[in-house]
C-alpha cells in the first residue's frame, strides 16, 4: 500500500493497514515524498505494519511527468521484490507501471475535480499532465475506489470511466469527548488550500462574539498561503492536541468547496461536536439530517449557524449527539472488510495476469 506521510492519506493508510493486519493480512506501507518522522515509524510499529520509506517522488508535488513515471516502475519493482498479492495505489496515476499483480486505485481527491471546484476554465498545461497520468492509471488498475458515492461520480464523469468506481467510506476511531463544553468553534485541515475554503470561514469569525480556532498549515508545499485576519490560528498540530481541542465539544466547522471525504470533519463528529458544513454533495451524502448546511461563500451564513448553536446548549448538545450516531457508522472495520473483499476479488479473478 503507497501512502505519504503529509496529511489525511498516511492517517487513512494507517488505519485501514492496521486493520488489515489484525485480520491477518500482512502489509507493506510504502511513503513517497517527504520522509516519515519517528513518531510516523512508531505508529507503523504499533499497527504492526512494515514502513518502507522510498524517498521516490510525490505525485503531486513532482515537477514533471518523467518523475511519476520513474516513481510507479520503482513501486512496481518493489511490489514485486516484496511478492506481495495485490497493491493498493492511493497515488492513482503510478498505476501506469507494469505491475504482475492486481492493482487497487484509491481516488481520495485529483487535481481535475479540484480544479473544476476552485477554478474557472481548463487546466493549465502545469497540471494537465498531472490529470493525464492519473487517466492512464485509473484505465490500468484492475479496481477504482472513491470514499463517497458523490465523488465516484465525478470521477466517472471526467475520467470518462465505463462504470463509477466503488464507494468505499472512510473510517476512524475516537472516543466521545466528556470534558468541559467550551463555547467556541474550530475548524481544521490545510488552511492554505484554496478547495478548503477558509477566506469564509475567516470572515464568519469577524462576526462572532466568541473564539474560532483554526488548526493546520497555513503555507502550502509550492508556497501557497491563506493569511487569516480574524481567526485563531494554531499552526500544524499533532493528532493528540486535535484530540484535545475537540474534547471540549467546539461547534466544527467546514467551508470547503472540495472535499472528496472529510476526515477531519469524522473526527469531530466522534468526539461529539455539532457540524456545521458547507453544501455540498460530499458533505450531503455522510452529513444530511445531522449537520446544519450553509451555502459555500456565505460567511453570515455560517456566523449565524454557530452563534445560534453556540446560544442553545440543549440543542447543541443533541446534535452533537447526532454528529457522533452517525459517525459512528463509518467504522473503520467496514473500511477494512470491504477493502479486504475487494482484494480477494481482483486476486480471484487474475485480471492482471489476463491482461
Amino acid at each position: 500500500m503507497t501512502a505519504d506521510a503529509i496529511g489525511g492519506v498516511w492517517q487513512y493508510a494507517l488505519q485501514l493497514a492496521g486493520d488489515l493486519v489484525r485480520t491477518g493480512w500482512s502489509v507493506d506501507l510504502a511513503t513517497l515524498g517527504p520522509a516519515p518522522s519517528p513518531a510516523h515509524h512508531a505508529q507503523a510499529e504499533a499497527a504492526g505494519v512494515t514502513l518502507i520509506d522510498t524517498r521516490l517522488p510525490l505525485d503531486w508535488l513532482a515537477t514533471d511527468a518523467q518523475a511519476v513515471s520513474v516513481a510507479a516502475d520503482a513501486i512496481a519493482a518493489l511490489a514485486a521484490a516484496r511478492a506481495v498479492d495485490v497493491v493498493q495505489l492511493n497515488q492513482p496515476a503510478l498505476a501506469i507501471a507494469d505491475f504482475a499483480m492486481p492493482v487497487v486505485a484509491v481516488v481520495h481527491s485529483c487535481v481535475a475535480s479540484w480544479w473544476e471546484a476552485v477554478e474557472h476554465g481548463p487546466l493549465p498545461a502545469d497540471l494537465a499532465w498531472q490529470t493525464e497520468l492519473v487517466a492512464r492509471g485509473l484505465a490500468r488498475a484492475d479496481a477504482i475506489v472513491c470514499p463517497t458515492r458523490a465523488f465516484a461520480a465525478t470521477v466517472q464523469r471526467l475520467y470518462a470511466l465505463p462504470a463509477p468506481p466503488l464507494a468505499i467510506h472512510n473510517g476512524r476511531t475516537l472516543p466521545a469527548a466528556t470534558g468541559a463544553l467550551y463555547t467556541r468553534a474550530f475548524t481544521a485541515g490545510r488552511l492554505w488550500d484554496r478547495g478548503k475554503n477558509i477566506a469564509t470561514l475567516d470572515r464568519a469569525a469577524a462576526l462572532l462574539p466568541l473564539p474560532f480556532r483554526a488548526a493546520g498549515p497555513a503555507r502550502g508545499p509550492h508556497g501557497e498561503h491563506h493569511k487569516l485576519h480574524h481567526l485563531e490560528p494554531l499552526g500544524r498540530i499533532s493528532d493528540a492536541a486535535i484530540a484535545a481541542a475537540l474534547s471540549t465539544r467546539p461547534i466544527f466547522a467546514s467551508a470547503a468547496c472540495y472535499e472528496p471525504f472529510g476526515l477531519a470533519v469524522l473526527e469531530a463528529a466522534l468526539t461529539g461536536c455539532a457540524l456545521v458544513l458547507s453544501d455540498i454533495p460530499t458533505f450531503r451524502e455522510l452529513w444530511d439530517g445531522v449537520a446544519t448546511f450553509v451555502a459555500v461563500d456565505d460567511a453570515e451564513g455560517f456566523a449565524h449557524a454557530i452563534a445560534a448553536l453556540a446560544a442553545d446548549t440543549d440543542r447543541r448538545l443533541a446534535r452533537g449527539a447526532l454528529a457522533r450516531s452517525r459517525a459512528l457508522a463509518y467504522a473503520p472495520e467496514q473500511t477494512a472488510r470491504a477493502m479486504a473483499a475487494l482484494f480477494d476479488r481482483v486476486t480471484a479473478t487474475g485480471a492482471r495476469a489476463a491482461a
